[in-house]
């Protein structure tokens, strides 16, 4: 369960309260008192991210790049550049 550790404290926080609801996004709509498409839409972030750790481990800056860019904190465009020019420095 690397990912699970791997996610912020926050997004954590949301796994354990959609699983003390018995997977029920209405009910975690319910507590965090926002629409069922604003649940919706933090469960499929995070998704996104479990995904992207399990497929490129947790803790390479890539993924760290690449989990801003699923925050929507930095725009995927910039993120491609931050990651060229990484990797371009990595062979020099």
């Amino acid at each position: 369960m690397d990912w699970f550790v791997n996610l912020e404290r926050e997004d954590q926080e949301f796994v354990k309260q959609l699983v003390i609801a018995s997977g029920s996004l209405k009910q975690l709509a319910k507590i965090y008192q926002v629409s069922y498409p604003t649940v919706r839409m933090r469960l499929n972030t995070i998704i996104q991210k479990i995904n992207f750790i399990e497929d490129n481990g947790a803790n390479t800056f890539e993924t760290k790049v690449m989990k801003l860019v699923i925050d929507e904190k930095l725009s995927l465009e910039v993120a491609k550049q931050i990651i060229t020019d990484f990797r371009e420095e990595q062979h020099e």
